[in-house]
């Protein structure tokens, strides 16, 4: 007899099924599946009783049932790696060549300080005691430098990290399913499902868990994700019981027993698998990116590479396509990959050879393109950081050969001495004055600059929903010439509405009064919009006054339903008053069919099939129609004609998709004209000879709405230079309208609408087949719509885009995605968006921005904060490099004239790395306006430096120069002409009268 030890919510504490158990069952397919779960456990719902569940009932939802339940088989999470420590980005950021020169420079300065020159500084004129013994300050002061660098962009990655890892945390909980637990339907987040819980499948669905099939109507499952087939895998009882993690539900709706979760389940199999892999190739990453940036950064200095890490926060609940586990290990291009030889193999939890090698491409592909090509603003400043370092470089050695020569000339041609080993002395100091030179040239200031106006502008744009996941794609928005845009979500409300109906011969254009309708027409229709829709499908009430109402489940279904309330109605009522177990057959949605109908019980043993779908599919099957009174009228061919020309086209026309809904009576008693007569129940599973025969209730146009902000916000990307186009899946007739309302299509240019085949078609070489960028290059400066398009049709179109060579600035591509399949694109482009709210965990990895609202107006507001960080930058250049101008002439001149340099390292320093810190912060927080948006984007390859900029940067750095010279060489004239060149006066007063005419460069910021 059990003891209380040995209970847990009044059951036994063992399980009758064991986790090593269900990961073994959880390896056959198909038929062989079915044959295990019989003969091993004596059926599905044999082992419900053996995991203490009821197929009816579910579990008891009780806190400790379930505890036990994640404490035995697993909670439905995946530990993800723990994220970069703040010291890994410290050492990431010190990886940058500007910062490792300074180190170089404040070492070699460090030691020369402790050498002493004394001799050859007297012979040279004398020296100040006093200054050589604070010469150490110059190294500590670089190397003060290098640390306020290193430290702010670090302190800055690992924010922004906690900032996303929080969106994510607060995404993924919100995302939930339906279970059944104490008899009742409820939501729950996916990361609370355990190993005993029924889940309700549906259409649409991302199963969450492994499981086994205890009802099904008409499933199929997309499991691409996981065995690379593309065909849909028809599931059931007897054929294929078990529901993969990862996997789509296609068609049907059905009633899975969970037995694997998180880790356990197959998915979690292959996330460990690609994470082991990923783990063995990290160190061979590591030196391999340590010798590209090597050989990538030959110059002498580039800009702060700005990456974003990635690491993932707490355990993420399972609930997204394979493609997850860390996006630096992770292929974000998933759903191609074969796993498996195919779906009938049992999948083992070792590593086949198959697995590791697609493990091990995953791993190389990642590596190769963890973070696409360098941003446009990367590009730039690597450039002019290159040219800088060359002259720097140039003016330093012909510094130092100047000196040599100089000093050799003088003193063994002039003087004729002898060489003494003690005139090294003097070439270590010439060594030096070339190294302060080449300190001097070196843009000190500029990254830490950059990063401080592009972290501002991040944390800035957080309230404007952009979470900025890169920080150079802020800037990198700014340029962007060309937006590829998602309608559903993006341009639109994502919110099905009913906006027009034919109802009773009449053609209503908007909502009608209910009580206008017939009775006969109110009752069924109410009826077969209620029952004939997935019961999952539910419009919630607003939590608050004034929100609009929810949407759960088909969109489509959504919209119907929402019409029924718009009537004034109840469909839960109705719902109550037929129960989902009542209906006697269910003929679900599929590409076939293009319509779903239900079977449901009328007294006296007869019986209503209640139909909707596509309007042409559906009038093909329709031989009567309800008239206003709500008697059925013949509907001839003639008939549907006439509706199809002067309904169902219109409201194509205006982008609506038309539902036409109807139904058929089967009566043992004839009633009507359209009834048809039955001695017996009819035969459900001949849909044939059922779905026909029937009476066109009405026909509704849905349309999903234009953001009202959108129209206006694409004018301003239009006015701002920018090409906005709409990528979309769905008919062109529908695209083209959307676009049209947006203001993509407008008529006073030249365009084109394609569908996806049409498109591939133009662009292909016909006799290879492959994409040819010159018949590339003639299509997308016009197209403006691409509907019914794959993925792929979506990447081939973004890099057609960015390699095109047609405009001479380049155009720089934004894309936004949703889905797994958008990664590619999302990689590819100069800025992938993805949306917050309603995009995959696979295109949030990929992005460089997540809208968190998913509205296209965020887009704009980034565009807009991309061209004030800039211009910001724009202003801080030119302040940055009159500066560097001024002061390399002037050491390079001193050092020539007088044999040293005038102007010292740590002067130099200080001007850069504080009065340019401030002027950063000072162009960093100025907003954004909308006369950033007045002028055309910069494009690729426009040099960062403009005419302008250079025209004001050689005016002040001449204007300068004058003053310096003019005042100090002025000012050694004693006695009328009588020159007195004393050194260390010389060096003191330039230096005193160059630091106060730094100041008045401060007039340059705002040029």
């Amino acid at each position: 007899m059990a003891t209380n030890e040995d209970m847990i919510d009044g059951r036994p504490v063992e399980y009758g099924l064991t986790l090593e158990e269900l990961r073994e069952l959880m390896e056959h397919r198909k038929h062989e599946a079915y044959e295990t779960i019989q003969t091993r456990y004596n059926g599905v719902l044999e082992m419900c009783k053996k995991l203490y569940t009821s197929s009816n009932e579910g579990l008891s939802g009780s806190p400790v049932d379930l505890e036990h339940r994640r404490k035995v088989f697993g909670g439905n999470v995946i530990p993800p790696k723990p994220p970069k420590t703040f010291f890994q980005l410290v050492w990431e950021a010190i990886q940058d060549v500007t910062l490792i020169i300074l180190l170089v420079a404040a070492l070699i300065s460090l030691g020369l300080s402790f050498y002493s020159g004394s001799a050859a500084e007297e012979d040279q004129g004398g020296g100040d005691s006093s200054e050589k013994e604070a010469s150490w300050i110059e190294g500590v002061a670089i190397l003060v430098a290098v640390v306020v660098v290193v430290l702010t962009t670090a302190f800055n990655d690992w924010q922004k990290e906690k900032q996303f890892r929080g969106l994510q945390a607060k995404i993924e909980h919100e995302h939930q399913f339906s279970v059944i637990r104490a008899g009742e339907v409820i939501q729950i987040p996916v990361g609370d499902i355990v190993v005993g819980d029924i889940c309700l499948v549906k259409y649409g669905d991302l199963l969450p868990a492994d499981g086994v099939i205890i009802q099904s109507n008409d499933l199929k499952v997309d499991e691409s994700s996981l065995t690379g087939e593309s065909d849909h895998v028809k599931k059931g009882e007897v054929n294929d019981p078990m529901l993969l993690s990862g996997t789509h539900v296609m068609e049907g709706s059905g009633k899975m027993l969970t037995t694997a979760v998180g880790i356990n389940s197959q998915t979690g199999i292959i996330f460990a698998l690609l994470g082991a892999s990923s783990d063995e190739k990290e160190d061979k990453k590591n030196k391999q990116n340590s010798e590209n940036n090597a050989q990538g950064q030959n110059a002498g200095v580039t800009i702060v590479s700005y990456k974003g890490t990635k690491g993932t926060g707490p355990t993420q609940p399972l609930l997204s396509d394979p493609g997850r586990v860390d996006t630096e290990h992770v292929n974000l291009e998933m759903t191609g990959n074969s796993h498996h030889a195919n779906a009938s193999n049992k999948v083992t939890n070792k590593i086949p050879e198959e697995v590791e090698e697609a493990t091990t491409e995953v791993a190389k592909t990642v590596h190769s393109s963890a973070r696409k090509e360098k941003s446009v603003l990367q590009s730039k400043l690597t450039k002019l950081a290159i040219q800088i370092g060359y002259g720097g470089t140039g003016i330093a050695v012909l510094t130092v050969l100047i000196l040599i020569i100089k000093f050799s000339v003088r003193k063994f041609a002039v003087e004729e001495r002898q060489w003494d080993w003690g005139y090294v002395e003097y070439f270590v100091n010439h060594f030096i004055i070339g190294v302060t030179v080449l300190v001097v040239a070196v843009p000190e200031g500029l990254p830490l600059a950059v990063t401080l106006s592009l972290a501002y502008s991040v944390r800035k744009m957080m309230h404007d929903n952009n979470l900025v996941r890169h920080l150079d794609a802020c800037e990198t928005m700014g340029n962007a010439t060309a937006i590829c845009s998602d309608k559903t979500g993006t341009l639109t409300t994502n919110r099905m509405t009913v906006v027009q109906s034919y109802i009773g011969g009449v053609h209503y254009k908007s909502i009608p009064n209910f009580q206008t309708l017939s009775n006969k027409i109110q009752e069924v229709m109410v009826k077969a919009i209620s029952i004939n829709s997935g019961y999952t499908s539910q419009v919630m009430k607003g939590e608050q006054e004034g929100e609009l109402p929810k949407q759960l489940g088909n969109k489509t279904e959504c919209a119907l339903l929402g019409f029924v309330m718009d009537l004034g109605q109840s469909y839960e009522a109705v719902r109550e008053d037929h129960p989902q177990d009542t209906l006697v057959k269910i003929y679900t949605f599929n590409s076939m069919r293009k319509s779903m109908s239900t079977v449901i019980h009328l007294p006296g043993g007869n019986f209503r099939l209640l139909t909707k779908g596509a309007s042409e599919m559906v009038l093909n099957k329709c031989e009567y129609i309800l008239d206003c009174k709500g008697e059925p009228q013949p509907f001839s061919v003639e008939n549907q004609e006439t509706v199809i020309k002067s309904v169902i086209e219109p409201m194509a026309g205006d982008g609506l998709r038309t539902i036409c809904i109807a139904y058929k009576d089967y009566r043992k008693e004839k009633q009507g004209i359209n009834d048809e007569l039955i001695d017996d129940e009819p035969d459900w599973e001949d849909e044939d000879a059922i779905v026909r025969g029937l009476t066109c209730i009405c026909i509704v146009g849905i349309e999903d709405p234009v953001r009202p902000e959108v129209p206006n916000a694409i004018k301003k990307c239009q006015r701002a230079g920018i090409c906005v186009r709409m990528v979309t899946g769905d008919n062109v007739n529908t695209a083209r309208s959307i676009a049209a309302k947006c203001g993509i299509l407008r008529f006073n240019e030249d365009f084109l609408v394609l569908e996806g085949k049409e498109f591939n078609k133009r662009i292909r070489d016909p006799a290879t087949g492959e994409v040819s960028q010159k018949l590339l290059d003639q299509v997308w400066p016009n197209l403006r719509v691409l509907a019914r398009s794959s993925p792929q049709d979506k990447y081939v179109l973004v890099k057609g885009i960015i390699d095109s060579k047609l405009t001479s600035s380049r155009e720089v591509v934004a894309v936004t995605g949703d889905g797994t399949n958008d990664g590619p694109a999302l990689k590819k482009a100069d800025v992938g968006f993805a949306m917050g709210i309603s995009g995959t965990d696979v295109a949030k990895e990929a992005s460089d921005i997540i809208l968190t609202d998913d509205n296209f107006t965020s887009i704009v507001k980034a565009v807009m904060w991309g061209r004030n960080v800039y211009d910001s930058i724009a202003k801080f250049l030119q302040f940055q490099l009159t500066v560097n101008v001024v002061a390399v002439l002037v050491a390079f001149l001193g050092a020539c004239i007088i044999d040293d340099s005038p102007l010292k390292a740590i002067q130099m320093l200080w001007v850069n790395l504080i009065m340019d810190t401030l002027a950063s912060l000072a162009l960093a927080t100025e907003l954004p306006s909308e006369e950033l948006l007045e002028r055309k984007p910069y494009g690729r390859t426009k040099p960062l430096i403009s005419r302008t900029m250079m025209k004001n940067i050689l005016g002040h750095s001449v204007y300068q120069l004058i003053v310096v010279f003019v005042l100090l060489f002025a000012g050694t004239y004693k006695n009328s002409l009588k020159p007195n060149f004393n050194k260390k006066n010389f060096i003191a007063n330039l230096s005193l009268i160059t630091s106060c005419l730094f100041c008045v460069e401060l007039l340059n910021l705002k040029l």
